[in-house]
């Protein structure tokens, strides 16, 4: 049987196994070119306990028990060490040197602090003995005849002390780190030491953790596979490791003991965040022989927390403050099938190794199963850490946008704590925008959900607050810089770093009940405001300023990208509405970015600034673009005279509810969404509910939309009513422009009844005098008309005009509508 016995940092595996004879043989075998290659061979029954080689392959570390218990008393009486720690040279096979020999436990590893070193005349060797303490070996070694690669010293050689009185360590290949814990009182304290190219090491982190710890026997992790020994020791030692992530984040993992049976206990602590979750679960089957250690492996953006046969785990480490981000997986969706009933380690990221069967896998989470886990999910916490891991996870690909678009327009109604579309975009924006900038992360939502109340049946889960670790050395860089960064976050709290959309929701109702939604403009950049005196500060250039930022920022970028593609007939018009919230945006996220990225430069965050934006209108475009094709819509659906269809009320219900999610988020949405709502609203709803949705502000009149209906209509009594009704909801500035194409009595009635109430209020204001009645000559004597009628010509022709853009609105029109209107209601034919 084959043993896998270490993993080196270049992913070479060192196995070792039984010849014919009971030689014990090493192996090496290559990831990359998945050869195998003979190391040595013992000619005698060995106990392998440790074993590794040198960058060079050039010296190889082996570490044996040199009898067996049963040999004990035999061998005692000859005064023969029980281990044995050996140095071979291996370039060819050579001299052997004893490195240690004695009745305590060893283990070797070799440094590999250059990756791309290809030959060194020195080699570095930690000696990790169970009487805990750790040394380094400094070996040099010299190129003879023949390329035959020697020891140079043949006395002693040089060695360090890098650690003592520890009770737990572990050994991050990939990045040369020595983790340990020394007992502290009644705690411990977690340690750790660097390993540098110029063959330094420095330690370079502290942190205090309430775990009590064991120390009548060393632990060791990572720092080979001796199955057989592990597994007594487990038995008597604390299950601990450390992980790392890509992203800063340092987590401490740890099974507790529990005094209730059946029930299992670990812990998280998230140094990077300054908290500490304890996790309690109660196990579905109880089968003793089943019940085993949780193993934790490292997935990078997650730590999984796995009890084979029990449940998956899978703890969020870039995001745990809410409990709904991480993923708890039992029965058939938790089940590993390569990876049941076995001692599982991680010796690095996405990786797995089986100590019983010596095989080594990468793990990963599968897109298409997690896919299909989302659309089985029934709770809200399952669909949550679904979702959460399918946008930020994986790389964001167009099918897999696609599903997750065609998932969120099946279940609007089945979430109920939490909204989909604000997930998705939310979501979708800090995946794209963060990889641009450092600390990016850490400036932008990920989420926007602020709590969340909910439970993860089967799940008990208790938060502590504890100390941040400290870092020993400064002008640090890679990992160090990126955990100092996440420590300096914490300090100043980090939850109000991230962006927030409450100042811009506050300024955005300001605008609102000052009135500044009425605008009449002239001209795409001049425009005149009907607002509310009460906030002298809402100058016409603090407005102006607004829309330039969105003009200038967002409206050119997004323009080209919703040309692209036709499908949706979002027509590219000037929305001045969201214009201003895209304004305000643009305002509110620089001025924050500023105060956090201001070694950026306000290029790069003016850049920013229009990457966010747009990449957020055009998220909206996405989905309504994936909705139109699913329901098999055409690009042109503005024929009002037919009744829409079961596909077009889908579309209508999804935008309806991709409006509620904007206006939760005080999100803009892409020009012409306003115009297409209303559009399918009027194809899709009965009058009464139409108007109810106008009335309540779901549907909201654009010009684009109402000028159509009236000029394509007929006036028939079905339409003259649609018509009436939408036409007495029109802000004041917008029916001024579009009341025109409505060729009707029933509008001209309107047009002449505001314009007499604007002259009338303008009279008794005091901006004009009174006029006196003089006699004029008119067609009709009708004298309450004709006392009207000069009252109105008499203000007209003292200046005051309100209606200069319509000229043929003026006190004739009036009088000859009026005079319509008058004959209409008696039955008598005007002429």
């Amino acid at each position: 049987a084959l043993y896998v016995i270490n993993v080196e940092r270049n992913g070479k595996i060192i196995y070792t196994w039984k010849g014919n004879q009971r030689n014990t043989h090493i192996g090496l075998y290559d990831l990359q070119t998945k050869q195998n290659e003979h190391l040595y061979v013992f000619e005698k029954d060995l106990h392998i306990i440790s074993c590794s080689i040198n960058n060079e392959r050039t010296l190889l570390a082996v570490s044996f028990c040199q009898y067996r218990e049963e040999e004990r008393t035999s061998q005692l009486l000859q005064s023969v060490s029980k281990y044995l720690t050996l140095l071979i040279e291996i370039h060819p096979i050579n001299n052997v040197r004893v490195l240690k020999a004695v009745d305590s436990c060893v283990r070797v590893q070799f440094l590999y602090p250059v990756e791309c070193r290809n030959s060194s005349t020195e080699s570095r060797l930690l000696l990790v003995s169970e009487d805990k303490y750790i040394e380094q070996f400094d070996i040099r070694v010299v190129t003879e005849e023949e390329h035959k690669v020697v020891i140079q010293k043949s006395g002693q050689l040089p060695r360090a002390k890098v650690v003592d009185d520890l009770v737990w360590a572990q050994w991050d290949m990939m990045e040369q780190r020595l983790f340990y814990i020394v007992p502290k009182e009644s705690k411990c304290t977690l340690r750790c030491v660097q390993f540098y190219p110029d063959e330094n090491f420095n330690s370079i982190l502290e942190s205090h953790l309430d775990i009590a710890v064991n120390d009548t026997q060393l632990k060791l992790v990572n720092f080979g596979y001796d199955y057989c020994q592990d597994q007594d020791v487990a038995y008597k030692s604390l299950n601990l490791q450390v992980f790392t992530s890509k992203a800063g984040g340092l987590c401490v993992c740890c099974s507790l003991p529990s005094d209730i049976p059946h029930e299992i206990m670990y812990s998280v602590y998230f140094l990077h965040k300054g908290y500490n979750k304890t996790f309690t679960v109660s196990l579905e089957r109880t089968e003793s022989h089943q019940l085993k250690e949780v193993a934790f492996m490292n997935l990078d953006y997650y730590v999984a927390a796995y009890l084979p046969g029990q449940f998956l785990h899978l703890l969020n480490i870039q995001h745990p403050d809410l409990l709904c981000y991480s993923l708890f997986l039992t029965g058939e969706d938790a089940r590993i099938d390569t990876l049941q009933n076995c001692s599982i380690r991680s010796p690095w990221v996405s990786t797995a190794l089986d100590c019983e069967a010596g095989s080594l896998y990468d793990v990963s989470i599968s897109d298409s199963a997690l896919l299909q886990f989302l659309q089985e999910s029934k709770r809200d916490c399952e669909r949550l850490a679904a979702l959460h891991c399918a946008l930020l996870y994986f790389q964001h690909t167009e099918d897999l946008e696609m599903q997750i678009i065609r998932w969120i327009s099946e279940n609007m109604s089945t979430c109920h704590s939490f909204d989909p579309i604000q997930e998705f975009i939310i979501a979708s924006l800090y995946c794209r925008m963060c990889p641009e900038t450092q600390n990016l992360d850490k400036l932008l939502p990920y989420t926007s959900l602020h709590d969340w109340i909910g439970v993860v049946p089967g799940v008990i889960c208790a938060t502590d607050i504890i100390s941040l670790p400290v870092l020993e050395i400064q002008n640090s860089k890679g990992f160090w810089q990126k955990l100092n960064s996440n420590l300096e976050s914490v300090k100043y709290a980090e939850p109000h770093l991230h962006y927030q959309s409450n100042v811009l929701r506050r300024e955005w109702r300001n605008l609102s009940e000052e009135g500044v939604f009425y605008l009449v403009f002239c001209s795409f950049c001049d425009f005149c405001l009907f607002t509310n005196q009460r906030e002298e500060r809402r100058t016409t250039a603090y407005l102006r300023n607004i829309f330039e930022n969105a003009k200038k920022y967002v409206l050119v970028s997004i323009i080209f990208t919703l040309s692209k593609a036709r499908l949706v007939p979002l027509f590219e018009e000037e929305d001045y509405q969201q214009q201003l919230l895209m304004g305000l945006m643009v305002a509110q996220l620089k001025e924050h970015l500023m105060r956090h990225l201001q070694y950026v430069g306000k290029k790069k965050i003016d850049q920013i600034v229009l990457d966010y934006v747009a990449n957020l209108l055009n998220l909206v475009h996405r989905i309504m673009k994936e909705v139109w094709r699913r329901y098999q819509l055409h690009s042109c659906i503005f024929c009002f005279d037919e009744r829409g269809s079961a596909g077009e009320f889908a579309v209508f219900h999804i935008m309806s509810r991709i409006l509620e999610a904007a206006n939760g988020m005080c999100m803009p949405l892409p020009p012409g969404f306003h115009t297409l709502h209303l559009g399918l609203g009027v194809r899709c709803l009965p009058l009464h509910t139409l108007l109810h949705y106008i009335d309540n502000g779901v549907l909201q009149l654009t010009e684009t939309c109402v000028r159509k209906l009236l000029k394509d209509l007929d006036d028939t009594e079905k339409n003259e009513k649609l018509k009436f009704s939408i036409v007495l909801r029109l802000p004041e500035a917008l029916g001024q422009k579009v009341r025109q194409y409505w060729n009707h009595p029933i509008n001209a009635n309107l047009i002449a009844r505001k314009y007499v109430k604007l002259l009338l209020e303008k009279l008794g204001n005091g901006q004009c005098s009174r006029p006196i009645p003089e006699r004029l000559s008119v067609p009709v004597e009708f004298l309450p008309l004709n006392y009207l009628t000069n009252v109105l010509a008499e203000v007209e022709n003292q200046g005051v005009h309100p209606c200069e853009k319509q000229d043929h609105v003026n006190a004739r029109f009036v009088e000859e509508t009026a005079l319509k209107h008058t004959m209409t209601l008696l039955g008598l034919k005007y002429s």
